[in-house]
């Protein structure tokens, strides 16, 4: 049994003392002890040795005391997998030399063995499981196809993802063809993942802002909410995506337990759009961590007070800032720890 189970309890729409807290990218570039390994092993090096990922995973929760954990990895180990050569640069992001715009060069990309290419994940999950000892939840997640095909065809991030989107207006059946491919991908990875000892699942939907709403259901939503399906049955998933409030109606009608939002969405907004009974996950600005101690600790009570204590995970609207100073990172979980009404 997990000691501190109130995020789980929260994704069960559970009444609850306090609503959990935990922080994207919380295992990250904001702490000091996550620096001295980046400065000592390359990013993918880090993702792919189990001791690395699972000793950055836990660093948070020893450092700042969340309420859950998320494993240390990054979207991109599955176009890796799939046979899509991907480097991490400096300054500059993930950068895929050969990128994808042919649908030749979509025949070539193939659905792997999840545990012959992934299984570092895999025993990552089983050696942080024994190192949380059952303190907190794990959580395990996976980018959407939407936004790994934007990078795959793209070449490297982007403002407007225009040559992505260009690609599946002007080749539809190449483009449904890839994203059903990491679809399918992403289904057997997840559920590996379950099985090797994650307590829940979030889909990260980076750029499914760049969509149109009518876009978005045909190259995004749709094949988020086939993993979703192939999911729930085992497992509580979280669909976070950014600028995407004006999908929030459309998702809250799936089997997704919550559904993260962004800070351009207002919490009485986001709960009108959803039905109202649905858990919602975020929203405060990552930006406003820089905010002085006394402030953030104001604006996280005030945004409890928005979103209401129970069917809520308090989160940011995106990851972690590298340059927040880790006495705010706290702040923002102790001002959690000290809500009460």
């Amino acid at each position: 049994m997990i000691k501190n189970d109130l995020f789980l309890r929260a994704l069960n729409n559970e009444k609850v003392e306090r609503p959990p807290v935990w922080m994207m990218r919380q295992a990250g570039r904001y702490l000091p002890e996550f620096r001295a390994l980046r400065d000592k092993y390359d990013f993918f090096t880090r993702c792919e040795t189990p001791e690395l990922a699972a000793e950055i995973t836990v660093q948070p929760i020893r450092i700042v005391q969340p309420d859950a954990a998320i494993l240390f990895s990054d979207i991109l180990v599955v176009p890796r997998a799939m046979g899509i050569h991907v480097e991490l640069k400096d300054n500059l992001g993930p950068i895929i030399p050969n990128p994808i715009r042919t649908m030749e060069q979509v025949n070539q990309v193939f659905v792997p063995d999840v545990n012959e290419t992934l299984g570092y994940v895999f025993d990552a999950i089983k050696l942080t499981k024994e190192m949380l000892n059952d303190e907190v939840p794990l959580i395990g997640f996976a980018g959407s196809p939407w936004t790994i095909f934007c990078y795959a065809v793209e070449g490297k991030g982007s403002k407007s993802f225009d040559t992505a989107k260009g690609f599946c207006f002007s080749n539809p059946v190449a483009a449904h063809t890839l994203l059903q491919k990491i679809t399918d991908t992403t289904i057997l990875y997840l559920k590996e993942k379950v099985k090797a000892g994650c307590n829940a699942i979030q889909i990260f939907d980076s750029w499914g802002g760049m969509l149109s709403p009518t876009d978005y259901n045909e190259f995004s939503w749709q094949y988020i909410n086939q993993i979703v399906e192939a999911l729930a049955d085992q497992t509580k998933v979280i669909v976070f995506g950014k600028g995407c409030w004006f999908a929030l109606g459309e998702m809250a009608k799936s089997k997704a337990s919550a559904l993260g939002v962004d800070w351009t969405c207002s919490p009485r907004n986001a709960r009108y759009l959803t039905g109202g009974n649905i858990t919602l996950q975020g929203n405060f600005d990552p930006s406003r961590l820089l905010s002085p101690i006394p402030t953030i600790k104001k604006m996280v009570h005030e945004m409890i007070d928005e979103f209401g204590k129970d069917n809520y995970i308090v989160n940011l609207g995106h990851g972690i800032l590298p340059n927040i100073p880790v006495d705010h990172a706290k702040a923002f979980v102790e001002a959690v720890n000290e809500y009460n009404k």
